[in-house]
């Protein structure tokens, strides 16, 4: 493959260019992961009876391989960055599309892994190729663009699926092949079409920890934990206490795409203006409230419509999330981006490896409790994000520490 040096891409067609190739990728994971999701509850429940016990250990199976995310650092020793998130890419499209052949418990937590070990390290490679590709002045813009062009691709698969599941009676096999297989095929196009680009900064591989990263590490636990509980419990709420069918959540995840595609450009404009802690401030404080909310629909009878708004205001404030990336792209040496994404998502998955399983349990007795734990992580994750400065740099990374004066002339 052709090495093309980042500097000289620019001369390459708009359609070959880095920045495209971002889209496209960011366009083609979504196809299958968001269709695994749309299906999945419904699917489990269906085909092996699972209960919030089973939901929880299937999370943690699939969360294993971001735990050990950290083992990119060894694979790009050996592959091009670039080369490694296409073939993961690749993983998680095939890995989708056969989904619908185990309908067992055993058979669904060894393809669930597959399919995480394609997602999770597509995701690293992903995150360090964006912050090494995107300049720093205009990171938060392209990114909310990006952000929007997968729920462009969400929202084909989601309404695809309202439009034809009930009309055409649709299995589970057919609509797991199509969307799976359409993002193994993009991928396969994005190896063969686009060249290899070279950044100007040579990557450590090597594992990173710096003090100085401390408050970004934090962060990404911090981030890691709240997640594990929306993701895994959130729409499984929806199926399991309001019923909810096959198309109504897709329906509902739906609406989730339609809006972060009007916001998340918005979004994008509003990091770029405000900085990044007080856009982080604004989804903590967002984020605790949405979940106190759903911690009351066990208590109170405040019935489904409250309880679908909240699904999409927990993911409109989840859209923010790419503010903690820029945050990281001001206070990194250009270097450690490679290897700090990986001990990043590693750090980040800490907590996801224990939490479902062991939440699974807290469901069956009190699920209003899981989402209050969730609300104090999100309070908690308020006050790390108040410790950005304005203006993070090198050396700036917190309001504890100060810039390095500058030299006298």
């Amino acid at each position: 493959m052709r090495i093309v040096p980042l500097g000289e891409a620019r001369h390459l067609p708009r359609w070959r260019r880095p920045t495209t190739l971002l889209f496209l990728m960011a366009f083609a994971m979504p196809l299958a992961f968001a269709t695994w999701s749309a299906l999945l509850n419904n699917f489990v429940i269906e085909a092996a009876d699972f209960t919030g016990v089973e939901i929880g250990w299937l999370h943690t199976v699939r969360e294993i391989p971001g735990f050990l995310a950290v083992g990119v650092i060894a694979l790009i020793l050996f592959i091009r960055e670039q080369v490694l998130g296409l073939v993961s890419l690749t993983l998680l499209g095939v890995a989708t599309a056969i989904t619908a052949w185990f309908p067992s418990l055993g058979g669904i937590l060894t393809i669930t892994m597959l399919s995480s070990i394609g997602f999770h390290y597509y995701e690293t490679v992903n995150q360090s190729l964006q912050l090494q590709w995107l300049p720093k002045e205009r990171a938060p813009q392209i990114l909310g663009w990006i952000v929007a062009a997968g729920s462009a691709a969400s929202l084909l698969s989601y309404g695809t699926l309202v439009a034809t599941w009930d009309v055409f009676d649709l299995s589970y096999n057919t609509v797991y092949l199509i969307a799976g297989g359409a993002c193994a095929a993009i991928a396969v196009f994005c190896m063969v079409a686009y060249p290899q680009f070279e950044s100007p900064n040579p990557q450590l591989k090597r594992m990173v920890l710096r003090r100085r990263y401390w408050l970004y590490y934090a962060l990404q636990f911090m981030s890691g934990a709240r997640r594990q509980i929306f993701v895994v419990f959130a729409a499984f709420m929806m199926v399991e206490k309001f019923g909810f069918e096959v198309h109504e959540v897709t329906a509902l995840f739906l609406i989730n795409f339609v809006a972060n595609m009007i916001f998340a450009p918005l979004m994008g404009r509003a990091v770029g203006h405000f900085g990044e802690r007080n856009a982080l401030a604004f989804e903590y404080v967002g984020l605790t409230c949405v979940f106190l909310a759903y911690g009351g629909l066990y208590y109170f009878s405040w019935g489904v419509m409250l309880a679908a708004a909240l699904y999409v205001l927990d993911h409109i404030f989840f859209a923010l999330a790419f503010a903690l990336k820029t945050y990281f792209q001001k206070i990194a040496d250009p270097g450690d981006i490679a290897p700090t994404a990986a001990v990043a998502f590693t750090i980040n998955h800490i907590a996801a490896v224990f939490l479902p399983a062991s939440l699974g349990y807290l469901w069956v007795t009190s699920p209003g409790s899981v989402f209050a734990l969730a609300a104090g992580m999100a309070s908690t994750s308020l006050v790390l994000a108040l410790m950005i400065p304005r203006h993070p740099e090198p050396g700036h990374e917190t309001i504890f520490s100060r810039p390095a004066a500058a030299p006298a002339e």
